[in-house]
């Protein structure tokens, strides 16, 4: 499945095809410092592959492929579903081969990216939205049994770009944008609830400025499942400063087998 001219306009206008190729900049910028993080996500997913056995594996946010132990997965299942937004032409290179393989363009969000651009394209600048109570947030499904589910790094992103393009159209109260993320990150857990799964998602987002001060801010704002193992590390997103003058981010990390 391949969106439509009209569907990648909106992605654009929204920014995901910035995302995409932000993230991979950053990721080659830190010179090796997302190594660990992916050496956990990987160890992780390999503990439910031995768990489970899954003759089949769909992912939801592959991105670049870079926390997934891909070669595991395509030679221990029969098939290896990949969804994401938008799939880099270099990850389409690399699995073009695999036929056990599949690429699936599809919003994990279930569909909410067009429905919050159909619900904001009336407003303006002069006149912002006011309300998100319009905006209907929809549970991702796909078709047929997806076999072991992984959510990688994605729960608290899907909010996002949505959130910010919201903001440029609205005078929304911040906690209302906060139930509003809370009832994407919720939706996104009860899909996960339905299969055998594996969640990795940030919990927090560690700002230490300069000077040597620390900001702690919650990102996950809903509860978790029920899961057979715990995993708990920090991923060191920007040890280099390249972000927010010299600040060093840090993001608390939990990874789930349920």
């Amino acid at each position: 499945m391949t969106h439509n001219i009209s569907y990648r306009r909106i992605l654009s206008r929204m920014g995901y095809y910035n995302y995409q190729n932000g993230l991979i900049i950053h990721h080659v910028n830190q010179k090796g410092g997302w190594e660990g993080h992916q050496e956990h996500c990987r160890n992780l997913i390999e503990q439910a592959l031995k768990l489970y056995k899954p003759e089949k594996i769909t992912v939801l946010g592959s991105g670049w492929l870079l926390e997934l132990p891909l070669a595991e997965m395509i030679g221990q299942s029969k098939k290896v579903c990949l969804i994401d937004i938008i799939h880099p032409p270099d990850v389409i290179s690399q699995v073009g081969s695999y036929r056990n393989v599949e690429l699936i363009e599809q919003d994990v969000t279930g569909g909410l990216i067009e429905e919050v651009w159909q619900k904001t394209s009336k407003y303006s600048y002069f006149n912002k939205m006011r309300s998100l109570e319009d905006i209907i947030v929809p549970e991702f499904n796909c078709d047929g049994d997806p076999g072991m589910v992984i959510s990688l790094n994605i729960l608290t992103q899907l909010e996002s770009l949505l959130i910010s393009y919201i903001t440029k159209k609205s005078r929304i109260k911040e906690e209302d944008i906060d139930l509003f993320r809370s009832e994407i990150q919720k939706k996104h857990i009860d899909f996960l609830r339905k299969h055998i799964s594996v969640l990795i998602t940030d919990f927090a987002e560690v700002i230490t400025n300069r000077t040597g001060g620390v900001r702690n801010i919650p990102t996950l704002l809903t509860d978790l499942p029920v899961s057979q193992f715990r995993e708990e590390w920090t991923w060191d997103f920007d040890h280099t400063g390249a972000d927010l003058y010299n600040s060093r981010t840090k993001f608390n990390i939990v990874g789930l087998i349920t």
